[in-house]
């Protein structure tokens, strides 16, 4: 019994338009559209919600909007659900819908449990030839026009007690401490055995309650770099990226959200199971990022931005 992951998230933002244009460039599909609201889907079925900040019953914001209001974690059966219930009963702000019941955290944000609605998916994927296992023979790997991610794989937010949140995630959903950065961040995830993090809880020096970014899984090294691209050709600014960080082993690419804070593609993370030691680390750009391109890849140029064009001639002519 534990969390699987991620099922809905929701937008608080009073710019629908743009945050319509952001989440369809970024490859996923609309699946409802009204006037105060956009539901959006990934290729499992995990659900990405934007909500006009004036739309009645939307949860209430831990900062001002755009940010993110809500977070719907899913079980896998009816009877984890009624565990879930019966632990949340007496945390601040219960709400119990019948097949969705939640509360507040310690940092005010609105947390919900369902049975998950995700789709089980078979993807290909790029296989990596190393020097001790060849994986990809007679078979060229892919390459990506676009990306198109396959859940909201992890969330990060800012908190005002770093103790505090990370005791509720442990004691009412379950969750693992991953890796840490003493006093001040928590990798943690959902169960003993899955990827690094479904959540990363980050203290501040000066404490405060925010989004720092919400994560999209995608298939590859390839697909984030395709999907980077092509965010870069419709004009979407890079916040970081591509990179790879190595806490997780994770490759990245980050981009200013309209919705709130930002968006990151990212594949490749560490897998773990319950033999897992936690580590301590010191917080440092080495920590953060092995490497990483400071305002991303032109999507055109194929070259860091503001790099100059390439001129079709090959590398080795001179004149």
């Amino acid at each position: 019994m534990s969390v699987s992951g991620i099922d809905e998230i929701t937008f608080g933002s009073s710019d629908l338009p743009t945050c319509r244009r952001f989440f369809d460039d970024w490859g996923l599909t609309l699946v409802d559209e009204a006037a105060q609201e956009l539901v959006f889907e990934s290729l499992n079925g995990c659900r990405v919600r934007v909500a006009h900040s004036d739309k009645p019953g939307l949860p209430q914001g831990i900062e001002p909007d755009p940010t993110l209001r809500e977070v719907v974690w899913g079980v896998e059966s009816q009877s984890d659900l009624d565990l879930y219930r019966s632990r949340m009963a007496s945390q601040p702000g219960f709400q119990d819908g019948g097949v969705r019941v939640g509360c507040l955290d310690p940092n005010g944000l609105s947390v919900r449990v369902q049975v998950s609605v995700k789709r089980k998916l078979d993807l290909p994927c790029a296989k990596t030839n190393t020097w001790s296992e060849r994986g990809r023979v007679n078979q060229p790997a892919p390459a990506y026009d676009r990306a198109t991610p396959v859940e909201v794989g992890h969330v990060v937010f800012f908190v005002l007690d770093l103790n505090a949140a990370t005791v509720f995630y442990k004691d009412v959903l379950g969750f693992q401490v991953s890796d840490r950065y003493p006093g001040r961040g928590h990798f943690m995830r959902c169960a003993p055995e899955g990827g690094h993090h479904d959540m990363f809880l980050l203290q501040l020096p000066t404490p405060k309650a925010g989004l720092n970014h919400v994560a999209f899984t995608v298939r590859d090294l390839h697909e984030v770099v395709g999907g980077g691209m092509h965010m870069s050709r419709k004009g979407w600014a890079t916040d970081l990226g591509p990179g790879r960080h190595p806490i997780s082993s994770a490759l990245f690419w980050y981009f200013n959200n309209p919705a709130g804070a930002l968006a990151e593609y990212y594949t490749d993370e560490d897998e773990l199971t319950a033999d897992w030691q936690p580590r301590d680390f010191t917080p440092g750009p080495t920590v953060f990022a092995e490497w990483a391109i400071k305002g991303g890849i032109d999507g055109n140029t194929r070259r860091q931005k503001d790099a100059a064009a390439p001129t079709g001639k090959f590398l080795t002519d001179k004149t």
